[in-house]
C-alpha cells in the first residue's frame, strides 16, 4: 500500500468511542512478534508440555490481575471488571481440553498447539453475526497473545519507542494495552478495527482519551510522524489538518475547557431546577475503592451500590464480614449521604466462579439476581446480615433487583425479619428504621407498582433491563440495536406509571440505568415525575449542570 502523501489535508471517518480533541504527530504502532516456533516432540514429552503451559498460564493469570488492580484503583470496580472476562478465558475447560488433544494427535510443540485452538476459537467468535460476540474476539486474543509471550519468554515492549506526545495508529489496541497507557504521552489513539462495545473502546472513555476506531487499513498507509488531528466527538481523523481546521477546532476544545471550568463551580451545589425543584443525584458504584470519584463528582451519596463486584474473580464467596466490612467503609465514609445498595445481582452477563450457576438458554430470562438469591438462602443469608450490621451507620438503603412480582418482594422482606431476629439474639446492632426497595426493571414491576409501593419504601427504575425486556431488544446486537429505543412511548409509559405509584405511595422514584447518563433524557425524566438520579460519578457535574438550567 502506498503510503499518504506528506502534504494536502485529508479526511477519514471511522466510528467514535471516546470523545475529546487532540492534535499531534502520528505514531504508528506496528504488529507484535507473531512468530511461533514449530518443533516436532515426543508421545512421551506431551506432559511436560502441558507443564509449561500450566506455568505460563499461572504467570499470565498474574499479569491480567495486576492490571486489573491498577485499573481499579484509577477508575473504579467497574472498569476493572472487564477483566473478569479475560479471566475466565484461562479457565476455559473446553479451549484446554482441545489443546491437550491437538498436543496428543499432532505431536508438536505447545505454543504451536495453543496458538491453533485460540485462533480456531477466535475466528469462530469474528465470525458470529452478532456485535457483541465479535468484540469477545479481541479479548480471547489478547489473553492468548500474553499466554504465548508468557511461554516464548518475550515481553510486549511495542510502546517502548514512544519518547513525545503522540497520536497512536494501530491495527488494533488490546483492552490490557490500552489499560496501561501512559495519558502523558499518549494523546489519542484511531484503530482499523473495533467497535463501541468493545472493552478497548470502554478502557478509552474510562481514561478519557480521544479514540476512533473502525479506521479500515489506515495503520497501513499512513506515514509515521506526519501532523494529525483526531476529534473523537465525531469519529474523524484529520492528516495535516489545514489552519482554519485547526482554528475551528480551537473553538470549540475551548468550549469543552469552558464547560468543564463551569462544572467545577457547581461540583458543591445542589441539583435544584430554576423553578426550585430539589433532585438528589447519586452515583454509582461498585466497590469501596469507587468511594474518591463519588466524593469528587459532587454526589450526594450512592444510589446504586451493585454488589455482585465483590463476588466476581474470585475462587470463593465473600463472608459476611468481607462484606460487612465493604458496605460499612462506603457508609462510613459518605454520610450523612444515603447509600443504596442493591442486593446480589448474579447470571445475566455476570458470573461468578465461586457459583456453580448452570448454562441457559435465555440467561437474561433465567436463573438471576432475586431468583437465584431466595433459592441460595447461605449465600442470600450472609448478604443480609451484613447489609444489616452494616445499617448501623444510618444512611444504608436496601433494594431487591429484578422484582417481578409481590411474593418475591415478600419472601425476601420475611428473610430479613429472620435475619433481624438473629442479630437481636446475638446483641449485634443494626438500623431498624433501615429503608428497603424495589429495582423496577421487569415491565410486570411497573405494572404493579402501585401494589409494591404499599409494602415498600422506594422504587429504583434499571431502565437499561426495562427497555431490553419491553422491547425485546437486546442493545449490543448491532443487527437491531436501532430499536432500542429509550424515548419509546411505551417506556415513558412505564416510567410514569412508576412515578404515579410512587407518588400515590408516599415514596421517592429513582433511575439508576444508563437513560440517567443521558442528557437528552434528564428534562423527560424529571418531566414524568423521577425524583432521584444516580450515574456513574463522571457523569454527575454535566446531568447537574444540565439540572440546574431546567424549569
Amino acid at each position: 500500500m502506498p503510503e499518504l502523501p506528506p502534504t494536502g489535508e485529508k479526511l477519514y471517518r471511522g466510528i467514535p468511542v471516546s470523545g475529546g480533541v487532540c492534535r499531534g504527530p502520528i505514531y504508528v504502532l506496528g504488529d507484535s512478534d507473531n512468530c511461533v516456533p514449530h518443533r516436532a516432540i515426543k508421545p512421551e514429552d506431551v506432559c511436560s508440555e502441558l507443564e509449561r503451559l500450566e506455568r505460563a498460564l499461572i504467570k499470565t493469570r498474574h499479569q491480567i490481575l495486576q492490571v486489573q488492580r491498577q485499573v481499579e484503583e484509577a477508575m473504579g470496580a467497574g472498569d476493572a471488571s472487564i477483566f473478569d472476562a479475560h479471566l475466565l478465558v484461562l479457565e476455559d475447560q473446553t479451549l484446554l481440553d482441545e489443546v491437550t488433544r491437538y498436543l496428543e494427535a499432532k505431536n508438536v510443540n505447545v505454543e504451536t498447539a495453543f496458538r491453533a485452538v485460540s485462533d480456531k476459537y477466535a475466528a469462530t467468535l469474528a465470525r458470529i453475526d452478532d456485535d457483541y460476540l465479535r468484540e469477545r474476539a479481541s479479548d480471547l486474543r489478547d489473553v492468548s497473545a500474553r499466554v504465548l509471550n508468557n511461554l516464548l519468554g518475550r515481553n510486549d515492549v511495542a510502546l517502548a519507542g514512544l519518547k513525545e506526545p503522540s497520536i497512536i495508529v494501530a491495527h488494533d489496541l488490546t483492552p490490557s494495552a490500552t489499560a496501561q497507557l501512559d495519558k502523558s504521552v499518549v494523546l489519542g489513539f484511531a484503530t482499523d478495527v473495533g467497535g463501541k462495545t468493545s472493552h478497548t473502546a470502554i478502557m478509552a472513555r474510562a481514561l478519557q482519551i480521544p479514540a476512533v476506531v473502525g479506521l479500515k487499513d489506515l495503520s497501513k498507509k499512513i506515514k509515521e510522524g506526519t501532523t494529525a488531528l483526531l476529534d473523537g466527538f465525531n469519529g474523524v481523523l484529520i492528516i495535516n489538518p489545514t489552519d482554519q481546521t485547526l482554528y475551528e477546532y480551537g473553538q470549540l476544545v475551548q468550549k469543552q475547557v469552558d464547560l468543564k471550568e463551569k462544572l467545577k463551580d457547581i461540583v458543591n451545589e445542589p441539583a435544584i431546577t430554576l423553578d426550585g425543584k430539589r433532585i438528589t443525584l447519586s452515583a454509582n458504584i461498585g466497590q469501596p475503592s469507587d468511594i474518591p470519584g463519588v466524593q469528587q463528582s459532587g454526589a450526594e451519596g450512592v444510589g446504586l451500590f451493585r454488589t455482585e463486584y465483590l463476588f466476581l474473580n474470585r475462587t470463593t464467596l465473600p463472608t459476611e464480614d468481607e462484606q460487612y466490612a465493604a458496605y460499612r467503609e462506603v457508609a462510613s465514609a459518605l454520610k450523612p449521604c444515603p447509600v443504596v445498595i442493591r442486593t446480589l445481582d448474579l447470571g445475566g452477563d455476570k458470573f461468578a466462579a465461586s457459583l456453580n450457576i448452570p448454562a441457559e438458554m435465555n440467561p437474561f430470562l433465567g436463573w438471576r439476581a432475586i431468583r437465584l438469591c431466595l433459592e441460595e438462602k447461605e449465600i442470600f443469608r450472609s448478604q443480609l446480615r451484613a447489609i444489616l450490621r452494616a445499617s448501623v451507620e444510618g444512611n444504608i438503603k436496601m433494594m431487591y433487583p429484578m422484582i417481578s412480582c409481590l411474593t418475591e418482594f415478600e419472601k425476601a422482606s420475611e428473610l430479613v425479619a429472620q435475619y433481624r431476629a438473629e442479630l437481636d439474639h446475638e446483641g449485634v446492632a443494626y438500623d431498624r428504621q433501615m429503608e428497603i426497595g424495589v429495582m423496577i426493571e421487569i415491565p410486570a414491576a411497573a405494572l404493579i407498582a402501585d401494589t409494591l409501593g404499599k409494602r415498600c419504601k422506594f422504587f429504583s427504575i434499571g431502565t437499561n433491563d426495562l427497555i431490553q425486556y419491553s422491547l425485546a431488544v437486546d442493545r449490543l446486537n448491532e443487527k437491531i440495536a436501532h430499536l432500542y429505543e429509550p424515548a419509546h412511548p411505551a417506556i415513558l409509559k412505564l416510567v410514569h406509571l412508576t412515578t404515579q405509584a410512587g407518588q400515590k405511595s408516599g415514596i421517592w422514584t429513582g433511575v439508576c440505568g444508563e437513560m440517567a447518563n443521558d442528557l437528552a433524557m434528564v428534562p423527560l425524566l424529571l418531566g414524568l415525575g423521577v425524583d432521584e438520579l444516580s450515574v456513574a460519578p463522571s457523569y454527575v457535574p454535566q446531568v447537574k449542570f444540565l439540572i440546574r438550567r431546567l424549569k
